[in-house]
């Protein structure tokens, strides 16, 4: 006679709606104005560690549109121009879309070091949009004030690829 399995089930609402939910309450919190010795809070761009792990748990459709908005929500909090980190996380999910066969079954130093390559790429493209429209560049020091704790969020994106990858049982 067999015994029943327990069959754990995934679902949008578990890796797609409660992650982006945490990544709008950290973004808001951390933009707050408050200085500590005359430093503010860093503001990562948040929304990097799901453009990054999504496309590694599972592709699907609705994670793009979420981070569009995620992207959208950044530039009218930040205000930048519209669409600029948009841009930037759809084409990290892209990259990473695109080479999830080669990162499957990778270490996480592999994970880790492409987190921080698609992070650099993400930042560049903002940078170079921002400066192209603007005609002169953006600060230096505050894009590697973002760069730096955006890329200091990847333990967070290894828990998720952690976490949810191969979540659902039923497609194994």
């Amino acid at each position: 006679m067999k015994r029943p399995v327990a069959v754990r089930v995934v679902g949008p609402l578990h890796w797609i709606v409660i992650p982006s939910l945490i990544v709008l309450a950290v973004t808001f919190l951390l933009a707050t104005p408050f200085q500590l010795f005359g430093f503010r809070l860093p503001e990562p761009a948040a929304p990097m560690v799901l453009a990054f792990a999504w496309p590694l748990i599972r592709p699907s459709m609705i994670a793009p549109v979420v981070l569009f908005g995620l992207g959208l929500f950044l530039d009218l909090l930040w205000g930048g121009m519209l669409g600029v980190w948009a841009l930037s996380f759809l084409a990290v999910y892209v990259l990473v879309l695109l080479s999830r066969n080669l990162l499957a079954g990778q270490e996480g130093v592999i994970h880790m070091v492409w987190y921080g390559c698609c992070t650099l790429m993400a930042f560049m493209i903002a940078f170079l949009v921002v400066a192209f429209d603007a005609h002169n560049a953006p600060s230096l020091f505050g894009l590697i004030g973002q760069i730096v704790p955006t890329l200091l969020l990847w333990p967070a994106a290894a828990w998720m690829i952690e976490r949810f990858d191969d979540g659902d049982v039923r497609f194994r």
